[in-house]
């Protein structure tokens, strides 16, 4: 069935046309069946002849393929068991076989489609239309004609043609589609916009980066699709064996009709009846299909929510994880200053100071400028209004402000403006900021000459951090649910930041300062102390694993040296997309514990698929020989093709259960920093 399900045509052969030719084809049966308990004539007794003719038509020509491909496989069996019953004189039960075997077929293929559909959801992103700046002018294009440097106007409601960089505007992107979050996130100038997102907002206009088929969403697409192609290893072993198990069972089953026929002395027909009904409880159709539909289900449904599994294989190893090393700069932190707070030293106007400090950064794109810009811009301060300013390299900014003197920078560059019944406090605030390994910036105004000293003196300390990424609070305590532990950030970063950031989200362990090398020395630790831990899984011990999550960008040995490797947020990023086995395209850490949990239920799913085939197989088997040995009782051939195309469909739907599954509980706060005062007193 499985070489059935792949493949559809259309027309006579199409899986609508499947579907309804077995209702047909069953609609017979059933007819002839209850008919025959009142009617005995050949119109009527012709009904399963034409119901076995049906099916005969869709089955016997998957049968023929893989005889011409030289394969003796499922629907070979199948077609043989039903052929041999007509043969037999018991054409009402080859009919009930194939029309429950085209049944199903039909009823897997649709589930296929319908997992195939949650994952062609992403083409629903490709964008048919832009507008692009051409000599001048604006004009209708093709997304597929825009090339890097093209200016493009995004209005509205509309896609996102292509990747682009923003260039004049600010709005809302909605990118849900492709990461999974629920709130937009905001864009502004210089801000990367990704192809497919949706303009919620105010129109811009963005300059293209890549052409659209190498756009973010085309890279996305690609990587499902192929992660759809790979094989779990356990579907690669049965892959391996169908084969010379359907043979075997055809063997089997002739070794059964001559013993039963000279050995137990039964008749031809009660002999054949016996071996078919064998041959069919045997075949491992629900054997086959357990891990490629669970499979699939998981890969379409994780990718609705932005986690992207690079194919079945990372599904198992991720779900066997129980302990986690993650990056700090760019995976549990943003990797760049955000301001948190503006603390205004005794009478000093918080608000102002700020002004100032934008002001005098208005022409820098040094990264703390960038934060200082970005919260003004935030709060709604507009900057103030400044001449004369000046870069003195390694300490600060210098400007005026009408006649009064104001600098930015550090302590020494503003010391001498500082009224100097501030300076003990700037100073004490500078060194409790320090102490907690964040970023300390003193902006000061002083006075103008001849005026009263620290008549309008005034001075801040802007207190600056790698602000750590949505969900990351509530990210430890849900991996620690799931049993997880340690969960360890490795960090080339300094002792103190990297503590700061361990206490705020509770992680087990932090290990600070280290190179590469230093990475990977602690993940083959890791992997011994898991070594000590007993197998993980209820039905299938497994090793427990290691997971290092990263930016996709740095720490390649370790993700290399880890069991599975995760990617966040890595949207637009080409080494995330390659280098990871599972990519995460969600800012929102809460997607790590959702994706171990996910991966458990997939694989379970796989497992009970697994066991319920093969036990299905072995007690129907077992019992069709015993009962049938002393002669006076046999399994109804009608009872053992519903014990097989059953399981088949029970497989299906427990599968098909994945795509039901609920999304990651994502963080609402995408927000930038609030910058509230904070009191050091």
């Amino acid at each position: 069935m499985a070489e059935q399900s792949s493949g559809r045509l259309s027309g006579v052969f199409s899986t609508r046309a499947e579907l309804w030719a077995s209702i047909v084809a069953g609609s017979l049966l059933g007819a002839w069946f209850v008919a025959s308990f009142f009617v005995d004539s050949p119109a009527i007794n012709a009904f399963p002849w034409i119901s076995l003719s049906i099916g005969m038509v869709y089955g016997g020509r998957a049968a023929f393929e893989a005889l011409a491909a030289r394969k003796v496989d499922i629907d070979v069996l199948m077609v043989v068991g039903a052929g041999l019953a007509a043969v037999v004189g018991h054409p009402e039960e080859g009919a009930l076989l194939l029309f429950l075997f085209v049944l199903a077929g039909a009823l897997e293929a649709l589930a296929e489609a319908r997992t195939r559909r949650e994952v062609e959801a992403l083409h629903a992103l490709i964008p048919s239309h832009a507008v692009v700046l051409r000599n001048g002018e604006w004009v209708d294009a093709e997304p597929t004609s825009l090339v890097p440097g093209e200016v493009v106007r995004i209005k509205p409601g509309e896609r996102v043609p292509a990747d682009a960089v923003v260039t004049l505007g600010r709005t809302e992107i909605d990118q849900s589609a492709m990461t999974g979050e629920s709130v937009p996130r905001h864009v502004d100038v210089d801000a990367e916009i990704y192809s497919g997102t949706i303009n919620l907002d105010d129109p811009i206009e963005a300059r293209v980066v890549r052409p659209a088929a190498e756009s973010s969403l085309q890279k996305v697409l690609k990587l499902v699709t192929t992660a759809r192609e790979q094989r779990e290893p356990v579907q690669r072993v049965i892959d391996r064996f169908s084969e010379p198990y359907a043979i075997g069972v055809l063997g089997v089953s002739v070794v059964v009709l001559l013993a039963w026929r000279w050995g137990l002395g039964r008749e031809w027909a009660d002999a054949a009846m016996t071996a078919i009904t064998l041959l069919i409880v045997c075949s491992p159709c629900a054997l086959v299909i357990s891990t490629p539909t669970a499979t699939l289900a998981a890969i379409a449904r994780a990718a609705r929510f932005g986690v992207l599994f690079k194919g079945g294989q990372s599904i198992e190893q991720l779900a066997a994880v129980r302990a986690v090393a993650f990056d700090k700069t760019g995976t549990l932190t943003y990797g760049r200053p955000r301001l948190e707070s503006v603390h205004a030293v005794a009478w000093s106007d918080e608000a102002h100071l700020l002004a100032v400090a934008a002001a005098l950064e208005t022409q820098s794109t040094h990264p703390i400028a960038t934060a200082i810009l970005e919260a003004a811009k935030a709060r709604g301060i507009a900057h103030a209004d400044l001449r004369e300013i000046t870069h003195t390299t390694g300490r600060g900014m210098s400007g005026l402000l009408g006649n009064l003197p104001v600098r930015l920078g550090s302590y020494r560059h503003v010391e001498e403006i500082v009224p100097v019944c501030l300076r003990n406090r700037t100073q004490e605030v500078l060194r409790t900021i320090q102490s907690r390994g964040q970023i300390g910036v003193v902006v000061a105004q002083g006075q103008a000459p001849g005026e009263e000293p620290d008549a309008a003196g005034q001075a801040a300390v802007l207190m600056l951090g790698d602000a750590v990424r949505p969900g990351a609070r509530e990210m430890v305590p849900r991996l620690h649910e799931l049993g997880v532990r340690p969960v360890r950030m490795l960090t080339g970063d300094n002792a103190i930041t990297a503590e700061r950031v361990a206490d705020r989200l509770g992680l087990d362990r932090f290990d600070a300062e280290l190179l590469p090398q230093d990475k990977l020395r602690i993940v083959g630790e890791m992997k011994a102390e898991l070594m000590a831990r007993p197998p993980v899984g209820r039905f299938v011990r497994t090793r427990p694993h290691v997971a290092v999550i990263g930016d996709g960008v740095n720490d390649a040995p370790a993700l290399a040296a880890a069991d599975v490797s995760l990617a966040i947020g890595s949207i637009g990023s080409d080494a995330a997309l390659e280098s990871a086995d599972i990519v995460l395209l969600s800012d929102d850490l809460s997607s790590v514990p959702w994706a171990i949990r996910f991966a458990r239920r997939a694989r379970a799913t796989v497992l009970a698929n697994l066991t319920f085939s093969i036990t299905a197989i072995v007690i129907m088997a077992l019992l069709t020989l015993a009962v049938s040995i002393d002669g006076r009782w046999r399994v109804p051939m009608w009872l053992g093709v519903l014990a097989h195309e059953g399981g088949t469909l029970l497989v299906v739907l427990n599968s098909l259960r994945l795509l039901a599954a609920p999304g990651p509980r994502l963080s609402v706060m995408h927000t930038r920093p609030s910058g509230k005062h904070v009191s050091f007193a």
